[in-house]
C-alpha cells in the first residue's frame, strides 16, 4: 500500500508538462526573436524579460546547420526594425524629452564606414556642433558618414559619465541599421577631452572598433602627487586595445592638453605590444600647433586609419573589464566581469583548444564559438591559468546567438558556448 507522500509524488509525475517546461513552439520562438534583439538592456526590465526568453530559448534542442543559418537570417531581419538614425543635420536621440542630441554629416549617401565624432569641452562646456563642424568635410572627403554626439551631462570626464557612453553604443547600433555600413569599419575619433573620449570608449568596445584617431586628448593619467611625474594611466583603456589601431596626434607645445600623457600612452602601448603582441599604433607629435588641429586638419589625422578593418575574431584577446554592464568582448562573455582584473586568452586551432590566464577567479566567463573560432566538428578543450575546465563537444544553441545579438552586428554573433570556469560535475 502507498504512502500518502508516495501517491503525491506519483500523482505529479503523472500530471502533463506545464507550457512553459516544454520547448517553445516555432511560432512561440519567432515572437520571441523578434522581441529579444529590440529590448532596452539598459533597463531593469530590459534585462529581467531578456533572462525570460533565455530560458524559453534554452530548451530549444541542439540546433543542425540548416537551422544556424535559418535563425541568422530571421534574426538579421529582425534588427531590421531596430532604432534608426535621421539623415543629415541636427537631431535628437531621444526627441521627446530633447535629450541625447546627434549630428550627422560627412558622407551620409554611400558611406564606406562610420566615424563617431566626439567634442571637447569640460565642466559646463562643449557641444556636438564643434566637432561636427571641424571633421564634417574631412570625412565626406573620405567617404565616411559622421555621426557627431554631445555628451548627456557636461562634465570633466563628459564621454564615460551619466549614461554618455551607453549612447555612444545606442548610435552604433542605430547608424549599422540606418546604412548599409560594415561593423568591421567603425571608428572613433575626438580632439581635446573629444581625444579622451575616444581613447576610453575604443577601448571599453575595442570589439566593437576597426581604429580610433585621439586629438590632443589623452588616457587620464594617474600621478604620484599632483603636479608630480605620471606613474600609471587609468586602468581599462591600454591593455584592451591590443587589436585596435590608434593612431595618437599631439603637438609639443599645446597649452591646454600638454604632451606628457600621450607620450606615456604610447610607451605604454609600446611595452604592451612588448608583453602580448599587437597594439599596433602611431604617435605623431608636432612642434607649434598648440591645441589646434595637426597639420593637415583633421583629414590628414583620420586618413591615417580609414584603411583599417576590425578583426573580430583574433587570435589573441587581452581585456581589462571596467563596465559592469559590458559582458560581451569579441569572443569572449563574463556574466559578471571582474572589474580591472587583466584577462588574456589565445586561440590554439591545431589543438581546438582556448588558453586562459587571468588575475582573478574567472566565475561566469564563458568561450563563445563557431567555425571562425574553433572545430565544432572536433572536441574543444578550455584551460584557465592551466587547468583544463572544459572538455567536449560544444552544440549549436539557439540561445546562445540570441545572447550574442545584442547588437545588430553579425561578426560578433555566436552560436555556442562554452564554460572558462570550473563547474561542479556530479
Amino acid at each position: 500500500m502507498l504512502t500518502r507522500t508516495a501517491t503525491a509524488i506519483l500523482c505529479l509525475i503523472a500530471q502533463p508538462l506545464s507550457a512553459q517546461d516544454k520547448p517553445p513552439s516555432r511560432r512561440e520562438l519567432d515572437k520571441l526573436v523578434e522581441e529579444i534583439v529590440l529590448l532596452d538592456l539598459l533597463t531593469a526590465e530590459g534585462r529581467e524579460r531578456q533572462e525570460e526568453i533565455l530560458q524559453r530559448t534554452a530548451l530549444v534542442p541542439p540546433l543542425r546547420a540548416r537551422d544556424v543559418k535559418t535563425w541568422q537570417k530571421k534574426i538579421a531581419k529582425a534588427w531590421e526594425d531596430g532604432r534608426k538614425l535621421e539623415g543629415p543635420g541636427d537631431h535628437w536621440f531621444w526627441p521627446d524629452e530633447k535629450r541625447g542630441r546627434y549630428i550627422v554629416g560627412g558622407e551620409a549617401k554611400k558611406p564606406n564606414g562610420l566615424a563617431i565624432t566626439m567634442h571637447g569641452g569640460g565642466v559646463g562646456s562643449g557641444d556636438a556642433g564643434s566637432a561636427a563642424s571641424a571633421y564634417g568635410s574631412a570625412l565626406s572627403a573620405l567617404g565616411l558618414v559622421m555621426v557627431a554626439p554631445e555628451v548627456l551631462e557636461k562634465t570633466e570626464l563628459g564621454w564615460t559619465d551619466s549614461g554618455t557612453e551607453e549612447f555612444v553604443l545606442g548610435l552604433v547600433d542605430a547608424a549599422l541599421r540606418t546604412w548599409k555600413i560594415a561593423p568591421d569599419r567603425v571608428y572613433f575619433v575626438g580632439h581635446s577631452m573629444g581625444g579622451y573620449g575616444s581613447w576610453a570608449l575604443g577601448a571599453h568596445h575595442a570589439d566593437r572598433v576597426a581604429a580610433i584617431a585621439p586629438s590632443a586628448g589623452a588616457p587620464t593619467p594617474i600621478r604620484e602627487r599632483r603636479g608630480g611625474p605620471i606613474v600609471d594611466l587609468v586602468e581599462g583603456v591600454i591593455p584592451s586595445l591590443r587589436n585596435v589601431y590608434t593612431s595618437i596626434y599631439q603637438s609639443a607645445d599645446d597649452p591646454r592638453v600638454p604632451p606628457d600623457p600621450n607620450r606615456f600612452a604610447a610607451e605604454a602601448l609600446a611595452k604592451a605590444a612588448e608583453r602580448w603582441g599587437g597594439y599596433p599604433h602611431e604617435y605623431w607629435e608636432v612642434e607649434g600647433r598648440g591645441h589646434g588641429a595637426p597639420p593637415g586638419g583633421y583629414e590628414a589625422h583620420v586618413r591615417r586609419i580609414v584603411q583599417t578593418d576590425r578583426n573580430p575574431i583574433p587570435e589573441r584577446i587581452v581585456w581589462q573589464p571596467v563596465l559592469a554592464w559590458k559582458h560581451q568582448f569579441y569572443w569572449l562573455s563574463w556574466d559578471r566581469p571582474a572589474l580591472n582584473a587583466i584577462l588574456q586568452a589565445d586561440l590554439d586551432r591545431d589543438a581546438n583548444k582556448v588558453a586562459i590566464t587571468c588575475s582573478a577567479p574567472t566565475d561566469g566567463l564563458w568561450v563563445l564559438l563557431d567555425d571562425r573560432v574553433l572545430d565544432l566538428e572536433r572536441a574543444v578543450t578550455v584551460t584557465v591559468n592551466d587547468v583544463e575546465v572544459f572538455s567536449g563537444i560544444a552544440e549549436p544553441s539557439l540561445a546562445t546567438m540570441l545572447r550574442t545579438s545584442r547588437h545588430p552586428d553579425p561578426g560578433l554573433q555566436f552560436v555556442t558556448r562554452v564554460p572558462a570556469f570550473a563547474r561542479d560535475r556530479d
